[in-house]
């Protein structure tokens, strides 16, 4: 063994250890007097960066372990809280091997502290974003998968990040949302309580139309659609009694809110194809006009 060691110095020249710790103590940054003064190192720079890349990778592991057998939409959604995580835990390993190396936090924070003030007052926006995100993030308001609706525009949410949250447009475009918006806006979320929504089509029928006939009409239109869920059952409401039509209304579940547009278009063009074939009449509005004749006119 003490051979060994001997052929080791032997490789490593004596003057290298102290050369390399040197190289490690080297101040970069020091601030603060005596008890108070805080020195920032090369070997801390270095240990900070590895302290870091290691947790990077452990995190990564476990996403990828955790999300194997998740599906598309509960991925996202995990996804989304394990961003928050992350950054949490950046943060505990940032404060912990500072504090290791004897930095004192207490200073540190409150010099970071009088920073932020400063930073908020003139990025009050940016705070109000973090804040917003921390808040749906925790309260589950918003998550990845979710369609929701906000300032008249349906959206499907792809990726909740800390100071955004980016969701597609039915036309394909891809919309940044401020998270402030989630706390100060009024957001309609279709698919908070459950994936599945209740959907309708209105149809208004000629005055001698067999109701009976077009009842089952409607039924059939909705459920030979593929997307169109069995259960529950489609069903009809006989809405009002119009001026000159009936007025009904097919009622019918989907489980993808994002497409609902389409999924009503082909519905109605259906209907119109069998109301076609079975000769039942769309009404049309109509106006008589009478006119009088009185004495005095020509």
């Amino acid at each position: 063994m003490q051979e060994k060691l001997e052929n080791v110095k032997t490789v490593i020249p004596n003057g290298f250890w102290e050369t390399f710790g040197n190289f490690l103590n080297f101040e970069l940054i020091s601030f603060g007097k005596d008890q108070n003064r805080i020195v920032i190192t090369v070997g801390l720079i270095i240990l900070l960066l590895v302290s870091l890349f290691v947790v990077k990778i452990i995190l990564r592991l476990i996403r990828k372990i955790y999300t194997r057998k998740l599906e598309p939409d509960e991925k996202l959604r995990f996804l989304g809280a394990y961003n928050f995580i992350g950054y949490l835990v950046y943060i505990l390993v940032f404060v912990s091997v500072l504090s290791s190396a004897g930095i004192d936090i207490t200073l540190l924070l409150t010099a970071t502290a009088v920073i932020f003030i400063g930073l908020g007052l003139a990025m009050r926006e940016i705070f109000q974003d973090i804040i917003g995100g921390i808040y749906i993030i925790l309260d589950k308001s918003v998550q990845a998968g979710d369609i929701i609706e906000i300032n008249e525009k349906v959206c499907k949410v792809f990726d909740t990040k800390l100071r955004t949250t980016r969701a597609v447009t039915r036309d394909d475009k891809v919309i940044v949302i401020p998270n402030h918006k989630f706390v100060t806006d009024p957001v309609i979320n279709y698919t908070q309580n459950y994936k599945n929504t209740r959907q309708f089509v209105k149809v208004r029928v000629a005055l001698n139309a067999d109701i009976d006939k077009v009842k089952k009409i409607l039924i059939e239109a909705a459920k030979t659609h593929s997307k169109v869920l069995k259960k529950p059952d489609p069903f009809v409401f006989f809405e009002d009694f119009g001026e000159d039509a009936y007025l009904l209304g097919i009622y019918f579940f989907i489980s993808e809110s994002f497409l609902e547009p389409k999924i009503k278009s082909d519905i109605r063009f259906t209907i119109e194809k069998e109301f076609r074939k079975h000769a039942i009449k769309f009404p049309h509005p109509q106006r008589d006009i009478h006119f009088y004749k009185t004495e005095n006119s020509d």
